[in-house]
């Protein structure tokens, strides 16, 4: 149970994603008068799911059985470009929660005016598709620093969540603040991200390719990264018990710097 909270978090708000972008789409469909492209919009949906799956499939297989130099530059590597993008991701949902229902909508009704089904069918593929492939890319780096092992728990509960929340909006016609939602689920991928980012750190150090090694401080006796609430907040936040000076400092810029450019920002009051 160790990586369930982590496992959760990503998979619901990746799910989240994907489900209000088709749920736009399909609501901007019947609102059009156009439910025959339906089917369309959902087969092509699930034809994304079953892309990420094979993609999650192929990256597992190609990197379980790798070892030794290879392996650390591997689990380094994916490390940082799971942070990469998924502080990307952090700044896109926060910059677009406000924008994108009409910005899909303004594409799903030109598509639909001019007929034009490759755009009807490939826009909610597409959207789903990148959310799919940002959480097999998320759950590969929480694997790699737990032994392999994600949960699968934590997942399902991640999806039924994420159906339940976008449910909730589009059939009970509920109102939520994309935005407050986002973001504050965001602050938390923010911690996750830079716990990824030292782990990649550390990786890269151990193959000698990083400076600033000495160890920063040892509180593993206090608490203990490999048991109990360590244990827990290691495979939720990157926590690590003896970290690197490097590690201590890439975590502590990173987080200033990205919790900087995300702070909430008055709005303008027009004169």
């Amino acid at each position: 149970m160790e990586t369930f909270t982590a496992t959760f978090l990503v998979v619901f708000r990746e799910t989240l994603e994907a489900a209000l972008l088709v749920g736009i789409i399909l609501t901007v469909v019947v609102r059009l008068g156009a439910p025959r492209y339906r089917s369309h919009v959902l087969w092509s949906s699930l034809a994304a799911v079953g892309a990420s799956f094979l993609l999650a499939f192929a990256l597992h297989y190609a990197t379980k059985d790798v070892k030794g130099f290879l392996e650390k530059c591997l689990e380094g590597g994916i490390s940082l470009l799971a942070c990469g993008v998924l502080t990307h991701m952090i700044f896109w949902m926060d910059r677009q929660a406000q924008r994108i229902r009409p910005e899909i909508e303004d594409k799903v009704r030109e598509a639909i005016a001019q007929q034009e089904y490759f755009a009807i069918i490939s826009l909610p593929f597409l959207a789903v598709l990148r959310e799919g492939a940002e959480t097999v890319l998320f759950l590969e780096a929480v694997a790699i620093q737990h032994s392999q092992a994600v949960s699968w728990i934590g997942g399902l509960l991640g999806v039924a969540g994420a159906l339940l929340v976008a449910g909730l909006i589009f059939i009970g016609g509920k109102r939520v603040p994309l935005r407050v939602f986002f973001r504050s689920t965001g602050l938390l991928l923010l911690l996750i991200a830079a716990g990824l980012l030292a782990y990649g750190i550390h990786e890269f150090q151990e193959l000698g390719f990083l400076p600033l090694k000495q160890t920063a401080w040892d509180i593993n006796f206090i608490l203990n990264e490999k048991v109990g609430i360590g244990s827990f907040l290691k495979s939720l936040f990157g926590y690590n018990g003896n970290p690197s000076v490097l590690e201590v400092l890439a975590y502590g810029i990173y987080l200033f710097a990205v919790g900087f450019f995300l702070r909430p920002r008055p709005e303008t009051v027009p004169a």
